[in-house]
């Protein structure tokens, strides 16, 4: 919960570092290099992309060998979203096809049972992530619309938010107004009883890229119909005035 509110970065880090400790503790190098690959991810989310993407690493590095394909994947999609935030598109792209490649010969009966939720819908959406991130709206919205596509199957309603919202974002700096609005429409719908700063943050990004459209009228129509959000309008509030 912590790791999900940026006031609260701090203190889901010193989490991480203790739950670190433990892991390596038991002799788990598994587990410890997943909990590597999650500072990764809040590194990220965070604006640490170098850190992020060190951290991604040494989880991979540190089970060179020993950790199963859909793992390594996994720390493979974290490095990329590091380097795309970075706008390193040789790197992302270097990184996207290893975890392409490690996900296919994966075995998912090998896998811990707290990886299992890595699946294909999964990975288009990271790829959809990292390609929104590098300004490729095309192919974002080919790999966002996959993972939506998806959705609910797993029942992981805040994943399913974060990807729908990655296609609203495509759509959008491809110029599809309509469909962007739309999109993040659907997004604001199902994800209304969600309570994340993560998802405060994805639409404050798509908020701020909106306002580029200027006042078309679409963009008036969906302004209209996302008052009656709580997530929007929480939104729309300074970044101090967001309740976690």
């Amino acid at each position: 919960m912590s790791y999900d509110s940026v006031p609260r970065s701090a203190l889901a880090q010193r989490y991480f570092i203790q739950a670190l400790a433990l892991a390596q503790a038991a002799g788990d190098r598994l587990l410890g290099a997943s909990i590597l690959d999650a500072m990764s991810h809040q590194a990220t989310y965070t604006g640490r992309f170098g850190e992020a993407a060190n951290l991604a690493r040494a989880a991979r590095t540190g089970t060179t060998g020993i950790a199963t394909a859909t793992l390594t994947a996994h720390f493979h999609t974290m490095e990329a979203r590091a380097l795309a935030r970075l706008g390193d598109a040789r790197g992302c792209d270097r990184a996207l096809a290893e975890a392409e490649r490690e996900f296919e010969r994966r075995r998912p009966d090998d896998d811990p049972d707290w990886i299992r939720y890595f699946d294909e819908p999964e990975l288009a959406a990271e790829f959809g992530h990292c390609l929104r991130d590098l300004g490729r709206a095309a192919d974002a919205a080919q790999y966002a619309s996959r993972s939506v596509a998806a959705a609910g199957s797993a029942g992981f309603v805040r994943s399913d938010f974060f990807a729908t919202m990655v296609l609203a974002d495509a759509h959008l700096a491809a110029g599809n107004l309509e469909q962007a609005c739309a999109t993040a429409l659907r997004a604001l719908t199902a994800g209304e009883l969600i309570r994340s700063g993560r998802c405060v943050h994805y639409l404050r990004e798509f908020r701020q890229h909106l306002a580029r459209a200027g006042d078309a009228t679409v963009v008036t129509d969906f302004g209209e119909q996302a008052r009656g959000s709580r997530l929007w309008l929480i939104a729309s509030r300074p970044d101090k005035a967001v309740a976690q």
